[in-house]
């Protein structure tokens, strides 16, 4: 498909900087199988479900991804100690991640960069902006686990926000706890599985009550997520891959559901992607552990959902084209132009959706 059908103009003052406070007070569009919407509010999540409906939650942790790294002044080249904006996007073994640098052109490879005390990297690769960084931790190039090595991380980084938030002001201490969902278990995330923010457990308490179920997965999200689509046709995209994996009680839970013919409904669009790439021949959903590249566009099937729960995305994005496959093009046109033109805010720290699947 054309992608130029999935752009909209979107004021740049809709776009969220700070989430709603409490977090279940932002605006939720329902955009029914009809096609129609209606205007409700997070907390108003168990009026629109069903007892033995079944939500699927992604519990990946965002972890500290943005760094500072000091690059040391050079013996020859003049100039002193330069320091660097650093984003981790893709692990490669225990101790080495992909990372995205800025200025790329301050640094080559066999440079160190300086995190902390305890935390530093060696530039092993450099394509350009994206590097290959072989971490140091208290002065041991080996012999520290993954955790370890996470922990540091995390206690010399910064939350990594969406690009269209940190042009506008650098990440603080608020962001520490917003760009996280409560029931946040496994880190390995470079962005925040976005839907899951609005959760409270009040939220929860409420979907209880009416007897709707949670079933939990884990999609580690990766810097991909907001990457733009360059090419002028679908077909043309390269999906970046994401590592997911389904416990074998999570499978046997929803596939019970749907041989019962109750709903899923996918809490964001990590958790949809999961679910349907994890359907075996006979459309069941199968546990395990694996990496997805799924594109999902007008046209694609759908085995598992039934809705999905989600944020407002960028023009032209792959997530814009995965929720106009839920309920067609003309559809979520509309719905976002009427989101625009009644307040709603986009994005990560935005408003929600709840998505039926077409009729």
């Amino acid at each position: 498909m054309d992608v130029s059908l999935f752009d909209f103009h979107l004021p740049e003052a809709a776009i969220a900087l700070r989430p709603a406070v409490p977090r279940d007070s932002a605006k939720l569009l329902q955009i029914g199988r009809d096609g129609q919407f209606s205007d409700h509010v997070v907390s108003d999540l168990a009026d629109l479900l069903k007892a033995g409906d079944v939500l699927v939650l992604n519990e990946t942790k965002v972890f500290s991804a943005a760094l500072k790294g000091v690059r040391a002044a050079r013996e020859h080249g003049g100039g002193g100690d330069v320091t660097l904006d650093v984003n981790l996007h893709t692990p490669i073994s225990e101790r080495q991640w992909r990372a995205f640098i800025r200025p790329a052109k301050r640094v080559k490879e066999s440079d160190v960069l300086k995190f902390s005390d305890d935390l530093s990297a060696h530039v092993s690769h450099k394509n350009g902006g994206d590097v290959v960084l072989s971490f140091v931790l208290n002065g041991k190039m080996s012999g520290f686990s993954e955790t370890e090595l996470m922990q540091a991380i995390n206690e010399a980084g910064a939350p990594p926000l969406p690009p269209y938030i940190a042009r506008k002001r650098a990440p603080d201490a608020k962001d520490v706890k917003d760009y996280q969902t409560v029931y946040a278990n496994e880190a390995g995330s470079v962005a925040a599985p976005t839907a899951g923010l609005h959760f409270t457990e009040s939220v929860f308490d409420s979907l209880s009550q009416k007897g709707v179920e949670l079933a939990k997965l884990t999609l580690h999200v990766g810097a991909g997520t907001f990457l733009p689509v360059k090419s002028e046709d679908t077909q043309d995209h390269l999906m970046h891959a994401e590592r997911y994996t389904i416990s074998e009680e999570t499978a046997a839970q929803i596939n019970r559901a749907k041989s019962e013919g109750r709903r899923i409904i996918a809490v964001g669009t990590t958790s949809l992607r999961a679910l349907e790439s994890a359907v075996d021949e006979n459309g069941l959903v199968k546990s395990g552990s694996t990496e997805t590249d799924i594109f999902l566009t007008p046209g694609s099937p759908f085995h598992i959902i039934d809705g999905l729960m989600t944020n407002f995305h960028l023009p032209k994005s792959t997530l814009f084209m995965l929720v106009s496959a839920i309920a067609g093009l003309d559809c979520m046109q509309k719905a976002y132009a009427y989101a625009i033109e009644n307040g709603y805010r986009f994005y990560s720290y935005g408003d929600s959706s709840l998505i039926w699947k077409a009729q």
